[in-house]
């Protein structure tokens, strides 16, 4: 597993550490939760993206498979 270093003002910190209380958790849970959130909602957007642009340049596409 990989480490990573996120820094955060003093009042996020602080908004972080009482969500984590709050809610019976450390907060490297909640970050790490709310990286993997971010990281589903991404690439759901490029998946959707991705569709749009093959759709679109379709033609082209089958141009250069051929």
């Amino acid at each position: 597993m990989n480490e990573l270093i996120v820094r955060l003002s003093d009042a996020e910190r602080a908004e972080l550490a009482d969500l984590a209380d709050a809610t019976d958790r450390t907060p490297e849970e909640l970050a790490l939760d709310a990286v993997r959130a971010h990281l589903r909602a991404a690439r759901g957007q490029v998946g959707e993206q991705a569709g749009r642009l093959a759709q679109r340049h379709a033609g082209l596409l089958k141009r250069l498979g051929e």
